[in-house]
């Protein structure tokens, strides 16, 4: 028997919405678990669709965005909607804040947003801890210019925020720096556990600016591997997301050898957890 693709669309939308009624209610303040799309970027460039149909048969109910979307962003919402999926957050590029952010927050808005982040800061703009500074009070306009838009603007750390500079710590000069009605954290357990820092000591410190979470995991080797695989204490961290004020979570591996198999592995951790 010849099974064509809308025949096997039809079937994972059906075994999507089963997904969906069977998901277990949590006691947690923040929503069931999400997947960073960057992990599978490359599934959804040979099949968009198909790849978030896959997604939400998993147990998948939110993703956030990195760049590759379907062909115009009103079909990329009508996708989400047809498998019961929503995108609270989306990344954007700093060039992008810097010189298109009207286009950025319409396209946040089109899809449904809560949340736009900031991913990567290159090299260029931040050399010096007054480029540091520089680029919280632009962070700071960018969040006004988001909450007018009634979103919330984050920034996505990576291991280099924590590379002492002038003897201080360049994240905590950002936070010191930015308006924490402004600007948000979205914080990646990889690259601060590769960092060798603490986030629950974040938590601790500046309470309820870490609404957006990356669960990625770190081998002993130093490498990312599926979510459970390694040595972050998900359990312990997630245990603090009243503190830290997470109200969204996204698994998240940067390169699986299979990405479906991975981010289906990770789910069955967290849940398994409890989460």
């Amino acid at each position: 028997m010849v099974v064509n693709r809308r025949d096997t669309i039809a079937s994972l939308l059906s075994a999507a919405t089963a997904a969906f009624l069977s998901t277990p209610a949590r006691s947690q303040n923040f929503s069931p678990m999400g997947l960073q799309l960057y992990t599978v970027r490359a599934l959804l460039k040979q099949d968009f669709e198909g790849t978030l149909a896959r997604i939400a048969t998993l147990g998948y109910r939110q993703v956030e965005f990195a760049g590759v979307y379907a062909s115009s962003l009103h079909q990329t919402a009508t996708i989400l909607k047809r498998y019961g999926l929503s995108a609270p957050s989306g990344h954007a590029s700093y060039a992008q804040l810097e010189r298109e952010l009207p286009v950025a927050i319409q396209a946040a808005n089109e899809l449904g947003q809560e949340f736009i982040v900031c991913p990567y800061l290159d090299e260029r703009d931040r050399r010096t801890l007054d480029d540091w500074k520089r680029v919280g009070h632009r962070f700071n306009e960018i969040g006004s210019q988001a909450r007018k838009a009634k979103l919330s603007f984050a920034y996505h750390n990576h291991d280099f925020e924590f590379l002492e500079m002038d003897g201080r710590i360049p994240y905590d000069v950002l936070l010191g720096e930015t308006d924490p009605d402004l600007v948000k954290l979205e914080i990646d357990l990889y690259w601060m556990a590769k960092a060798k820092r603490d986030p629950i000591a974040y938590f601790q410190k500046y309470p309820k600016r870490f609404p957006l979470l990356h669960l990625k995991d770190m081998a002993d080797d130093g490498t990312i591997t599926d979510v459970g695989k390694g040595t972050v204490d998900f359990k312990s961290i997630l245990g603090r997301a009243a503190l830290a004020g997470i109200a969204y979570c996204f698994v998240e591996h940067d390169d699986p050898s299979d990405p479906i198999l991975s981010i289906e592995t990770s789910l069955r951790f967290v849940r398994q957890l409890g989460f």
